[in-house]
């Protein structure tokens, strides 16, 4: 099933880490972040967690809540939570998210986070590593596919909820390797007239050779 950007992301139910979740009552009106996982005890997943764990407070900042998915039961991710925990040197009692078991990938076949291409030891699909960014609204913003052997950048993830949140408020765009506190590009679409009114700390227009005035800048 494909689930593409702006659609409404299918609530479920599952076990999880944190007991029984129904998804929508458990997301309410915040941001959330579902980031899934090939399988417990496997190298790359487990640096990964790690480090959601570590910026898991700049996520809370945010009104995002993270939740992550794995094909293994409740009882594995909790013991493999301790590993984690080893390796991230962490004294908590446990991870600041909870991990979904889907012990028969019906989330992983649901959500189009199969990988044909990369087999376990049974020699089923693996289950890719997948972002999906949600809105309050319920509906899709982001969506990244990782395949199993490609660890993800935690701190992009950050800087595009970033991005996200300013943009659905702003009538902005963010460019290429765009951080919080940079510039920000004003939208094609809105006069220039418009612009100045809309945007106090200025609006500045780069000179190009085609004579078009499209990269408008501006702080917010």
């Amino acid at each position: 099933m494909a689930i593409l950007l702006g659609d409404k992301f299918p609530d479920f139910e599952a076990d999880t880490t944190e007991g029984r979740i129904h998804f929508y009552d458990w997301l309410g009106s915040s941001w959330g972040i579902i980031f899934s996982h090939p399988a417990d005890y496997t190298p790359v997943c487990t640096t990964e967690l790690g480090r959601a764990a570590k910026m898991s407070k700049e996520f809370e900042k945010r009104n995002v809540k993270m939740i992550a998915l794995s094909v293994n039961s409740v009882e594995d991710h909790i013991n493999w939570t301790k590993d984690i925990k080893f390796y991230n040197k962490s004294m908590a009692e446990k991870l600041p998210f909870p991990i979904i078991a889907d012990e028969r990938r019906n989330l992983a076949v649901k959500f189009g986070m199969l990988d044909p291409d990369s087999k376990d030891k049974a020699g089923l699909p693996m289950t890719v590593r997948a972002v999906f960014i949600i809105g309050p609204d319920k509906r899709l913003k982001l969506s990244i596919l990782y395949p199993a052997t490609t660890g993800r950048n935690f701190d992009e993830i950050l800087r595009v909820v970033h991005s996200l949140q300013l943009t659905v408020t702003k009538k902005v765009a963010t460019p290429v390797d765009w951080k919080l506190g940079d510039q920000c590009m004003v939208l094609p679409h809105i006069p220039e007239e418009q612009a100045t009114k809309m945007f106090p700390k200025g609006v500045s227009t780069m000179k190009l050779p085609s004579g078009k005035n499209y990269m408008r800048f501006t702080y917010i």
